[in-house]
């Protein structure tokens, strides 16, 4: 019996797998990658003395008053990390050098210390009253009200480092007004705050559990969404909202 030719089937269209991410995707997600990356490297550079500190002290709070000065160095290096990122956004510049973060740190220094030492002295204080205090007679009265300003506090100053680097250095003076935008907009947009609020002790938590990967990997992430929802904050308040602060 003589074997039969199979018929080849029809040629169609070859089909080819489908490119989940294009040449444009992969290059916004590499660059976002390398500005989380030069903001991790920027901040842990900036805040060194004092996670070298943390690092050698067993119980940082039994020392509040050089903790409280190292604490200072964390506003201008946030500074510098938003500046980074503002400068990263601006499509009309070049933004892929690592240099733009240093640059943003020295330009915004002066001016976000002066701007972060009332929310960090007060934060600084307030957490270090609660500790003191919570196995006193008086802590269990006083304890979640010190615990909730340090927290806002902190939040604040947060907060106030991303306007300062949104606005950029300028040369008149600190108005109350510069001091009490940050909380107004904190309060007035709670829940991106408190969103804020629970990404950055989520980061915090787990940079303390493994300082060296956390700190490569989380800042950079962390402070991007803080800056997005800074910046989405104060631009949903109304002219009038922004202007109530002032008037008071």
């Amino acid at each position: 019996m003589t074997p039969t030719a199979t018929t080849p089937a029809p040629a169609g269209p070859s089909r080819r797998l489908p490119t989940n991410v294009s040449y444009g995707s992969w290059e916004l997600i590499w660059s976002h990658i390398h500005q989380m990356l030069v903001v991790n490297l920027g901040t842990a550079v900036a805040c060194l003395p004092l996670l070298a500190a943390l690092a050698t002290t067993h119980e940082p709070w039994r020392h509040p008053v050089p903790f409280a000065l190292l604490w200072l160095c964390v506003g201008p290096a946030l500074a510098g990390a938003f500046g980074f990122l503002e400068r990263a956004a601006d499509d009309t510049a070049d933004t892929a050098r690592v240099i733009e973060l240093p640059r943003a740190y020295r330009r915004l220094f002066r001016r976000a210390t002066a701007l972060w030492a009332p929310y960090a002295l007060l934060a600084a204080a307030g957490a270090t009253d609660a500790v003191l205090l919570r196995h006193t007679a008086v802590g269990l009265a006083v304890c979640p009200a010190l615990a909730v300003v340090a927290v806002l506090s902190a939040l604040s100053g947060v907060h106030a480092m991303a306007l300062t680097a949104a606005a950029g250095p300028e040369d008149r003076p600190l108005t109350p007004a510069d001091y009490l935008t940050a909380p107004y907009g904190l309060l007035r947009r709670w829940p991106l705050a408190l969103a804020d609020l629970v990404l950055l002790l989520s980061a915090a938590a787990l940079v303390d559990r493994a300082p060296l990967l956390g700190l490569a990997t989380l800042p950079g992430c962390a402070l991007y969404v803080v800056w997005r929802n800074v910046r989405a904050v104060h631009a949903r308040l109304e002219p009038a909202d922004t202007a109530a602060p002032r008037g008071r």
